[in-house]
């Protein structure tokens, strides 16, 4: 056999693994949105159980999941505006560019570490041989969409007191919720299963949380770093969705006019969400021994 000929056999393989792996990965997703689909009563049942839980039995009740993030949100907004005087961003008022970053931020932050903690705080469940553990992480990223919901809302109130009205690319808001509740349960997937059988992780996590805050461009421009250094910024998956977040209040842009934005973010999101899915059903037979 000819190199030449050997070489298109391996050309031909290769694209046949890709193309079948790519299959694989649709296939799995569609099957796993049916699942979501068929189970979508227990699953607003829990969420609804969980979010009162949370904030039962103290004083102000769910109230206190929205104090904190408007409190986060005025401590920063007197600090870079009122006493660093933050100027205008993209000819917007600070508060209004502040506020369409550390959202989507909060709700990010807030839903992966509690989804971390699922498989542990629900352990009871997962003795339970007919109940579907994986949905265990969406029940609590669905919870911490409540407080989210909110926010959006205050969001658009905020900028009709500023005098910008509400505009079509708004609506934007849905794709990049989507896109970030596809990360969020990719990632907890990973962290949520290992976290079982190593405690450390729920930290590790925070501890990154932490970090990720200040390297994502949440309270600052990254337009103020050199160009040189956008490309690693631009890695982080969250940029992606800051930006569009900004991008359907400030710049009124939609997302398809960056389709390489596009493609890298949904590439690296649906790697993250196989390889969760993946890890979460290997590891899912051992949680019951471990807890």
């Amino acid at each position: 056999m000819s190199r030449r000929c050997f070489k298109s056999i391996i050309i031909v393989k290769g694209r046949y693994k890709t193309t079948d792996m790519f299959f694989r990965l649709m296939t799995g997703f569609l099957d796993f949105l049916i699942a979501l689909v068929k189970s979508k009563n227990l699953i607003i049942k829990f969420t609804r159980q969980d979010f009162k839980t949370n904030y039962l039995g103290s004083y102000l009740t769910i109230i206190w999941a929205f104090i904190q993030p408007c409190i986060t949100v005025l401590v920063l907004f007197f600090v870079f505006q009122v006493a660093f005087k933050m100027g205008p961003v993209r000819n917007y008022p600070f508060i209004l560019w502040l506020i369409t970053g550390i959202v989507p931020w909060f709700f990010f932050s807030e839903s992966l570490e509690n989804a971390t903690s699922s498989i542990i705080v629900y352990n009871y469940l997962v003795k339970k041989v007919v109940f579907r553990v994986s949905i265990l992480p969406i029940i609590k990223i669905l919870s911490a969409l409540f407080v989210h919901v909110f926010f959006i809302t205050l969001i658009i109130l905020i900028f009709l007191f500023y005098g910008y009205l509400p505009s079509i690319y708004n609506l934007q808001i849905v794709y990049y919720l989507f896109a970030m509740f596809i990360l969020v349960l990719g990632l907890s997937w990973i962290t949520s299963s290992l976290a079982v059988f190593i405690k450390d992780v729920r930290q590790i996590v925070s501890i990154f949380l932490q970090i990720g805050f200040w390297l994502t461009p949440v309270f600052w421009n990254f337009q103020i770093i050199p160009k040189k250094y956008h490309i690693f910024i631009k890695l982080n998956p969250l940029f992606y969705i800051i930006e569009g977040y900004r991008e359907s209040f400030i710049s009124r842009t939609v997302f398809w006019e960056s389709p390489a934005k596009f493609l890298y973010f949904w590439g690296l999101t649906m790697c993250i969400f196989a390889i969760g899915g993946l890890l979460f059903n290997k590891l899912r037979p051992h949680f019951a021994d471990v807890l």
